[in-house]
């Protein structure tokens, strides 16, 4: 088992066009406009009321609790993002802010550690009575992210010392001992918390608690079933929804909630390391091959389904009724990430790359002021606002949502990028991600600087450079994506071989300060099938070049895009023009379309002269929605 190390924003800077850009929008505009949310005072927007319960439970307003049973995690996702943004870009007035918040929740306090504003404020007799439903657990994992990232950015102890004592309370309610409740949250989060908070404070107890959460899981009698029959409900609950069906060392396959699913791998990836558990890390191995193999969009979008936000049968992935949640991918990406630490595998790395560059970024608008929630790879606005069965879907962004989980949430994953591109152990560094960047890091008793160079993600050409003051023998080992159909690495100008081992090449020599690594890797556009059981995308391609999915829409290509097919025999073209969608690439590709016809009847026999030659325009797809809305669409007819 691996053990790596991954690196933070402390020993990372970031400086490239792409992922400092979209730091820069959530430290800028994102954190900024959420915190107005927040506070109910941005007039574009609903309201949130998030703040305000926070208030009420501490005694400092008058009213009635408001908003989802988990609204407590809206504020310590933007706590959180505030923190990571931070790290790396000190800024007083967002640091008082973030103290503000602080102090209000010790505020809100119990004096015995409880915290949740729902049942401080609405209902106070029934706090532990539903953990099935009723999400404390889940907002005390967000609180106590939240809390942790404000620390390690400020050094300021008061919110980590708020969630200690939260999560000391939490352990004097569930365990094995007598008198303690044996369950576990039906929304799993805290789990992946715990561990932080170990690593964080070196207090074993909250290794153990996360530990005994996640085997405790799907045992028999079965927890949930218990705590129903206290509560006199008789409603039949599907286990499954939330991987409580069996012991999680025993699931073949993923079920339920994508977002719970995800948090829940994410924390048995970080207890199998940090406990040496084999056959922890073994389940996890089996889940993400039936998640990536079998239910995982092209986009890095997962759960197909808007009931239950589930997931469903292999190879189910429907383009129009998608719902891949925002959420669900940044949940791929935290659990993709804990796997590379324990069992470096470019599998991780290639999928955490197309979820980030896909299925999340498509979440949110280039402003930074509009969100999906459900990211579809089909849409037709016509039929999408008048069908029952796609309720879920939105054909534009919306500004804030009811449910709004997944605006703070990419907030927090974007500011904290960094932390997502290096991790390094006794033997060297890894490179997981590529963006212009400098990692720094301890190697044979001194600090190396590892400088990144790159136009990533529109050139497959990377430069570093490694700057030290003695000459030191270790490895850097670089992920070869799995889309690149070539990779060249040369050192200081000469070409070396490399072993490649698991999607990653290793560069292993004694090295001197100035070395220099460049990693050529091939980036044309790609026609891209989906397995043949697949069946939404029989007869299909989605085009894509490098990491990026692209997608077209009718702002650039007109009506009816359904009705378009690609010609074989021409290859897409890759272009930039100033001033197209704010400086993104795009590509054409010659097409047949039917030819117009005046009068068409529903149906007629087929002729042979029904088409005409086109040219047809795909953006990246994460920019997709950004202009007019219209439809959209990635899977494409092919000849």
């Amino acid at each position: 088992m691996y053990k790596l190390n991954a690196m933070d924003e402390k020993q990372v800077t970031l400086n490239d066009s792409f992922w400092s850009e979209r730091a820069k929008l959530v430290r800028e505009t994102v954190i900024p406009y959420q915190w107005r949310i927040l506070n109910d005072i941005e007039l574009d927007a609903p309201p949130s009321f998030t703040i305000r319960n926070l208030k009420i439970a501490a005694g400092e307003m008058h009213g009635e609790f408001n908003g989802m049973v988990f609204q407590d995690s809206d504020i310590a996702k933007w706590l959180e993002a505030a923190g990571y943004s931070l790290a790396v870009h000190p800024d007083k007035d967002l640091e008082r802010m973030a103290d503000e918040v602080v102090d209000l929740l010790e505020r809100a306090q119990e004096p015995d550690g409880y915290l949740d504003t729902y049942f401080i404020v609405k209902e106070p007799h029934k706090k532990w009575t539903n953990v099935r439903d009723w999400h404390e657990l889940y907002c005390a994992g967000h609180l106590i992210e939240g809390a942790i990232a404000y620390f390690e950015a400020t050094g300021k102890r008061k919110a980590l010392d708020i969630m200690c004592r939260l999560a000391d309370h939490i352990s004097t309610k569930f365990g094995p001992e007598p008198g303690k409740l044996k369950g576990y949250p039906g929304h799993e989060e805290i789990e992946l918390a715990l561990v932080k908070l170990y690593r964080v404070t070196g207090n074993r107890a909250y290794l153990d608690l996360s530990n005994y959460f996640v085997n405790e899981r799907g045992n028999q009698p079965n927890f949930f079933r218990i705590e129903a029959e206290a509560r006199q409900d008789e409603s039949n609950y599907n286990l499954a929804y939330s991987q409580a069906h069996v012991p999680v060392r025993e699931q073949q396959t993923a079920e339920g909630h994508a977002v719970r699913a995800m948090y829940l791998y994410s924390a048995m990836a970080d207890l199998a390391k940090e406990l040496n558990d084999e056959s922890l890390l073994d389940a996890c191995r089996r889940l993400w091959s039936n998640v990536t193999q079998k239910r995982m969009f092209i986009t890095g979008g997962i759960g197909s389904s808007a009931h239950e936000e589930a997931f469903t049968v292999d190879y189910d992935l429907p383009n129009d009724r998608a719902y891949a949640e925002t959420c669900a991918s940044i949940g791929l990406v935290f659990w993709a990430h804990r796997m590379l630490q324990t069992d470096l595998n470019g599998d991780y790395g290639d999928v955490m790359e197309r979820a980030l560059y896909n299925g999340i970024l498509s979440g949110i608008s280039m402003d930074g002021k509009k969100y999906f929630y459900v990211n579809p790879l089909e849409v037709w606005p016509t039929t999408t606002n008048h069908r029952h069965d796609m309720q879920s879907v939105k054909t534009t962004r919306q500004s804030w949502f009811g449910c709004a989980c997944c605006p703070p949430n990419v907030a927090r994953l974007l500011s904290s990028i960094h932390r997502y591109i290096y991790s390094y152990d006794s033997e060297g560094i890894c490179v997981h991600l590529y963006a212009n960047s400098e990692a720094r890091w301890k190697q044979s008793e001194q600090l190396i600087t590892l400088s990144q160079q790159s136009e990533y993600p529109w050139d497959g050409r990377i430069n570093l450079t490694v700057q030290m003051h003695e000459p030191a023998e270790f490895d850097i080992k670089l992920r070869i994506p799995g889309w690149s159909e070539g990779a060249t690495t040369r050192v200081n100008g000469k070409i070396v071989s490399t072993h490649i081992e698991s999607g990653y090449a290793t560069v292993h020599r004694r090295w001197e300060d100035g070395d220099q690594i460049e990693l050529l890797m091939s980036m044309r556009v790609q026609r891209v099938k989906a397995n043949k059981d697949v069946r939404a995308n029989a007869g299909k391609v989605a085009l894509q070049r490098g990491p990026v999915v692209f997608c077209i829409e009718e702002v650039d290509n007109g009506t009816n895009l359904s009705d378009i097919v690609l010609k074989r025999q021409f290859e897409p073209e890759f272009h930039f023009r100033e001033g197209f969608l704010e400086g993104l690439p795009y590509i054409t590709v010659q097409a047949w379309r039917s030819a117009p016809k005046k009068d068409e009847i529903l149906y007629s026999p087929l002729s042979v002269d029904e088409r005409v030659s086109t040219v047809i325009t795909a953006i990246p797809y994460f920019s997709w929605c950004n202009r007019e809305p219209g439809e959209m669409l990635v899977w494409l007819r092919t000849e």
